[in-house]
């Protein structure tokens, strides 16, 4: 006998207008995801094709956030993917890349084909499709380590590591666009974004996983390194904000950050607070980058998209590491990580 399935709820998803997402399956990603829905949006998001049909972490997004969310399995380096995505979104959100720094010592050339010729595909498809605005992500890693700080947009790039100067091809790949063609971008250069569905390779939700599992000797690279971090969902909410920005923004490049800077070491004792836990730090070399690639220190002088859009950071670095600490403390999330070990 056939089994009739119930019919899925009607929504107003066809009133909604079409924004797309590469790399929305990511950490920054699923959570723009939601962000864009929240305001109104009906989103096309890329997840990358792999044959367990997983959505990445957005198999972790609520049905509410979901039916107003149409996936997609592809790849960004897939010009022809990139085109079927884009087709008919009003905006494009292009933050599909490879980002972890320690792989990109091992594999350079991944690097290459996914930040730039990825990003390249998506300026193409905006040319041919007539996309009325590409939001291209940036990273403060471009920066390298902070010749004079706060740092301006205009502070020199750097490029201290494979993955630093594929970001940098890729920032001055959407530059050239807009410049050469007239292509209505505007790049977001994020500072260290952190919060729940973060990769075990960053410095927060690796001291803090390894907390919730219970372990209080804690093993780290780099303790003096300074990073300006800032709580995911003011990332997704800056990104919206240069999305839906008037034409002022086109052709710019916009810093988003706490304007707070702290070490690596001091983190550390602001996790322990938060988390009530006694910790002890041990260096393990494998987690130190090689001499003269590691960034030294990063603060964000984010007054120019503040100026812009009215953007402001909302969530204090306490407030947010108490919210990421409950996000891992949940062992079913805690269970999606490979405690202790290293994650390049």
């Amino acid at each position: 006998m056939t089994q009739l399935l119930p019919a899925a709820p009607r929504t107003s998803a066809s009133s909604r207008p079409l924004v797309a997402v590469t790399g929305a399956d990511g950490f920054i990603g699923s959570h723009l995801t939601e962000e864009l829905v929240r305001a109104g949006y009906r989103v096309r998001a890329m997840a990358i094709y792999n044959s367990q049909g997983s959505y990445g972490w957005l198999d972790q997004v609520g049905p509410e956030v979901m039916q107003h969310v149409e996936v997609q399995l592809g790849d960004v380096r897939d010009a022809g993917s990139v085109r079927a995505l884009m087709r008919g979104a009003q905006t494009t959100y292009h933050l599909a890349a490879l980002i972890a720094i320690p792989y990109s010592y091992v594999a350079p050339r991944s690097y290459v084909e996914t930040n730039v010729t990825g990003t390249l595909n998506v300026l193409e498809a905006a040319r041919e499709l007539g996309t009325a605005r590409v939001v291209h992500t940036s990273t403060s890693e471009v920066y390298g380590t902070a010749r004079t700080v706060p740092i301006h947009e205009t502070h020199p790039l750097q490029g201290q590591s494979p993955y630093s100067a594929t970001k940098i091809g890729a920032d001055k790949l959407a530059e050239s666009y807009h410049l050469s063609f007239g292509l209505p971008v505007v790049t977001l250069r994020p500072f260290n974004t952190y919060g729940p569905r973060q990769s075990a390779r960053a410095v927060i939700p690796t001291i803090i996983s390894q907390v919730a599992a219970g372990q209080r000797d804690i093993r780290l690279g780099d303790l003096r390194p300074t990073r300006d971090f800032n709580f995911v969902t003011d990332t997704a909410r800056a990104f919206r904000a240069v999305g839906e920005a008037g034409p002022e923004v086109l052709g710019r490049t916009l810093n988003a950050g706490s304007g707070r800077e702290i070490s690596v070491g001091d983190t550390v004792r602001l996790i322990a607070q938060v988390m009530g836990a006694e910790l002890q730090v041990s260096q393990e070399d494998a987690r130190l980058r090689p001499e003269g690639s590691e960034v030294m220190r990063l603060l964000a002088d984010h007054r120019e998209l503040t100026a812009l859009t009215g953007w402001e950071p909302r969530v204090p670095l306490e407030e947010g590491l108490r919210r990421t600490a409950g996000w891992f403390t949940d062992n079913a999330n805690l269970a999606r990580y490979r405690v202790g070990e290293y994650t390049i």
